[in-house]
């Protein structure tokens, strides 16, 4: 199951690097994920700085 960006994403854009696909990108106020790219490698959970990126 894809990752997902919670309300506690402070848009640093640190996940936005690690992703490996290019699966995440700015949305309305936050970084969101497309979870039809995301492969479920988890680089971008250890990266965010605020821990707001779950599994979904």
């Amino acid at each position: 199951m894809a990752f997902v960006i919670t309300d506690t994403c402070v848009a640093c854009g640190a996940c936005e690097a690690q992703c490996p696909v290019g699966a995440i990108s700015m949305g309305d106020g936050k970084f969101e994920i497309d979870p039809e790219k995301c492969i479920d490698c988890g680089s971008c959970a250890g990266t965010c700085p605020t821990g707001a990126i779950e599994q979904g």
